[in-house]
This record gives C-alpha cells, sequence and structure tokens, in this order.
C-alpha cells in the first residue's frame, strides 16, 4: 500500500501517511481552490487502509484553519472513522491546537461531540 506524501502550499496542510505506523498526519493551514482534489487522496487511502486488515489508525491533525469545503471533508473522514470503530476497528484523533488559536479548539470540540471513538483535543505549545 503507498503511502500519501502531500507537501503543504499557502493554502493546503502538509498531509502524511504511514501504513507500517498505522497514522495519518496533517499539518498547516487547510482552504484549498479545490477541496475535492486534495482529500480525495487522503479519503481513497483511508479506506483502503481500513479494508485492508484490522489494523488501529490515528490521525493526528496539527490544523491551523479550515474553510467550509475542509470541514466538510473532516467530516466526510470522521464518518469513515466511525463507521470502522463501529465494526470494532481501533481508530483514534489526537487533534493539536496553538493556544492562540481558540477557533480552531472550538472546532475539534464540535467534531468531537458527533464521535464515539477515542479523540483527544490538546493546546501545544511551540
Amino acid at each position: 500500500m503507498n503511502d500519501l506524501k502531500i507537501e503543504s502550499t499557502q493554502s493546503t496542510p502538509a498531509i502524511c501517511t504511514s501504513h507500517a505506523a498505522g497514522t495519518l498526519e496533517m499539518r498547516g493551514d487547510s482552504y484549498p481552490e479545490n477541496s475535492f482534489e486534495l482529500f480525495s487522496p487522503v479519503l481513497d487511502w483511508i479506506e483502503r487502509y481500513l479494508g485492508a486488515g484490522d489494523r488501529p489508525l490515528t490521525l493526528n491533525l496539527y490544523l491551523l484553519y479550515l474553510n467550509t469545503s475542509s470541514v466538510k471533508a473532516m467530516m466526510d473522514i470522521f464518518d469513515m472513522l466511525e463507521e470502522a470503530h463501529g465494526k470494532g476497528r481501533q481508530v483514534a484523533v489526537n487533534w493539536f491546537y496553538d493556544e492562540q488559536n481558540e477557533r480552531v479548539a472550538e472546532l475539534a470540540e464540535e467534531f468531537k461531540e458527533d464521535c464515539t471513538f477515542p479523540f483527544s483535543i490538546s493546546c501545544r505549545v511551540e
């Protein structure tokens, strides 16, 4: 299974997956012109990963800003995780936010309310 390594741009996050470690990481701002183009490979990777065995999957998110289309993509990702969790798969989200960015923390809290799988939100000071 091929991993993803998508470099960040001014308006898109860096996205990196590791099949071996069972992780997906996103870092940066997310307000792409075409969110379908950005997130389709991510959704495909998650679908293939979850369909290829029973190993845990952990998302580590260091997102600074998300526009509406990115929020929709994250909802799609969390729906996939929720479905997998409902079938007994071990999945988790670790969302790290900057202490100066309470809006992202509030957004993460809203996502967390809709999820039954482990979902941690942590202030990260760099």
